[in-house]
């Protein structure tokens, strides 16, 4: 609880307090400044509630925040591996195909040919 629906908790009791006793003293001006103490203190206590659940909010969004950024550092990171992985690995399988022009030569034969035969249609 915060200090607003602690305030305005105890001046809606001191409303009700008031009006009860304008209407056993039967005086209109206590029950009047009992029932707008009421009005006053239960808007306040919902003054009071809505702070809190915002601040409830606020706090909930910073902790989100937090963990968007370290899950975002942590992706950007893995991706940096990634590509330095893929980058060696291609460096690499330059290097083969290079080194062995003959295997190359024959494997994208190999691969043109699947690739024709299963893209190839019924006639």
């Amino acid at each position: 609880m915060n200090r607003d629906q602690i305030e305005g908790g105890l001046r809606n009791l001191k409303g009700r307090g008031q009006t009860a006793f304008g209407a056993i003293a039967g005086h209109a001006r206590p029950q009047a400044e009992g029932a707008l103490n009421q009005v006053v203190g239960g808007a306040q206590y919902a003054y009071g509630r809505g702070r809190r659940a915002a601040e409830e909010l606020s706090h909930d969004g910073a902790v989100l925040a937090g963990e968007i950024e370290k899950r975002g550092r942590h992706a950007y990171a893995r991706s940096r591996e990634v590509y330095g992985e893929a980058r060696h690995r291609g460096r690499a399988a330059l290097r083969r195909a290079e080194t062995h022009p003959t295997e190359t030569l024959l494997a994208v034969a190999g691969l043109a040919f699947a690739a024709g035969w299963l893209l190839k249609g019924r006639r």
